[in-house]
């Protein structure tokens, strides 16, 4: 991976460092391992004085610039034989040529080993792994420890610098590699939600044709109006999914560095369909009952259709609640065909609205006073290691051990949107008795089954 322009200005500030220390020459080069297993090449990123010929005169090193993709290879630096945390003078010897040769004949003697200390050598190392050397040099003065240290430290700078630079670029490669996928995403969903539109504005035409063809006394004629009501139920719903997109492209173009800018655009995706202001919970209210109406029409024509028996206990009298209409038809719904899918043939769905006055019992988190929906069925229930992970994103448990199709959202969903409208919902399984039909309670096997309670607060 090159070095990042920030990177080198950095390296250019250390060797003036080194410079300001004494240093008549220096440089910074970083290892490039062409091949796994192989010699590595060092690339020159900064140089002190930036004259070539000079600098490999006094480095005695013959290493080519970064700009010259034909880099001289040297020995493979993977396991130094010197302390990590020490200068090495020596240590790392140049590549031999005729002329280093000659040169060394001329300075045997044990006054000259390798410029009497005048060259320092220091690698940058990090977790064993030679990344690169800090070569310092000057002709009138051999170094001392003091100075021999400011080098080690200003080689660890170096270390950590290059660390962070190399997994910055990383990150940013894997980031855009990130948006090309996600912005294929986006494609898709397009082209998906424009297929969508057209079978379903056909459903709502079949649908309002069939509603006007049926005498008011044809009970199939409810189910021709659910039909029209439901298809304008997912256009509402593929509306706000084109304005998610939209926001979320919209993003996807942000150049790198506006994470305000995204944080809004992510805060204007979450005010979707399926979201509540605090404003919204305090001032909307609505009836649980003419919630509930429309979906019962749907439910027991999904019943009959299951061979399951639906009854539904609504009283006429029930104060209005403080809620949002459509996201309690979401909850409901959900509730509704949770019951309806997992419960076999000959199975019975009650769901029973009541008036709840004032609870002295404190530890709970029920709204009081408040009223309460309980969907009950006499399925197979929820096994008790599924109970404590039942309102989690995408966890279906033994259930998704089944052919039963499902996603593992409605539950979750269904909590977040209950607990915006300072509600709480609440789940029983074997069935609670104290939500069945008290003159049926013997047809209501209590050793299995389920019960979800919603409690929602009045409006007042």
């Amino acid at each position: 991976m090159p070095a990042s322009s920030e990177f080198v200005q950095l390296c250019r500030s250390q060797v003036a460092i080194a410079v300001s220390l004494g240093a008549t020459f220096s440089a910074i080069y970083l290892t490039q391992e062409l091949v796994p297993g192989s010699a590595a090449k060092l690339v020159e990123i900064a140089v002190y004085p930036e004259t070539s010929a000079e600098s490999e005169e006094n480095l005695g090193l013959r290493l080519q610039s970064s700009e010259n993709s034909t880099a001289k290879p040297v020995p493979r630096l993977a396991a130094p034989a010197f302390p990590v945390e020490e200068s090495t003078v020596g240590a790392i010897a140049p590549e031999q040529s005729p002329d280093n040769q000659r040169r060394n004949d001329r300075c045997q003697g044990p006054e000259n080993v390798w410029q009497q200390r005048r060259q320092i050598v220091t690698p940058m190392v990090h977790e064993g792994v030679v990344m690169g050397l800090l070569v310092c040099g000057r002709q009138d003065r051999p170094w001392n420890d003091r100075e021999e240290a400011q080098m080690q430290q200003i080689a660890r700078t170096l270390t950590l610098a290059c660390i962070l630079d190399q997994r910055s670029q990383w990150m940013q490669q894997e980031l855009g590699t990130a948006r090309q996928i996600q912005a294929q995403v986006y494609d898709t969903m397009h082209n998906l939600l424009h297929q969508f539109k057209s079978p379903l504005t056909a459903l709502r035409t079949f649908g309002k044709l069939l509603a006007r063809r049926l005498v008011p006394e044809d009970r199939n004629r409810n189910v021709a109006f659910s039909i029209v009501r439901e298809s304008d139920r997912l256009q509402d719903l593929l509306a706000e999914f084109d304005r998610t997109l939209d926001t979320g492209e919209a993003n996807l173009r942000l150049p790198f560095g506006t994470s305000e800018k995204a944080v809004s655009n992510l805060e204007l995706m979450s005010h979707s369909s399926l979201s509540l202001s605090p404003a919204a919970n305090l001032e909307e209210s609505c009836f649980v009952g003419l919630v509930l109406q429309p979906l019962l029409i749907s439910a027991r024509a999904i019943a009959s259709e299951r061979r399951l028996s639906l009854v539904a206990d609504i009283p006429a009298d029930l104060p209005p609640v403080s809620a949002n209409d459509r996201a309690l038809r979401e909850v409901l719904s959900n509730l509704i065909d949770n019951a309806l899918k997992y419960s076999s043939a000959g199975c019975k769905i009650y769901i029973k609205v009541r008036y709840k006055e004032a609870n002295g019992d404190r530890a709970t988190h029920r709204p009081s006073p408040a009223v309460a929906v309980a969907v009950s069925d006499t399925g197979a229930g929820i096994p008790p290691q599924d109970l404590e992970h039942l309102f989690e994103r995408h966890y279906r448990g033994e259930k998704a051990q089944t052919e039963i199709p499902g996603t593992g959202l409605g539950l979750a969903i269904a909590r977040d949107l209950v607990r915006q409208m300072q509600g709480e919902i609440e789940v029983f399984s074997p069935v609670n008795p104290e939500w069945l039909p008290p003159a049926e309670t013997h047809l209501y096997p209590t050793d299995r089954g389920t019960t979800f309670v919603l409690w929602l607060p009045l409006n007042q």
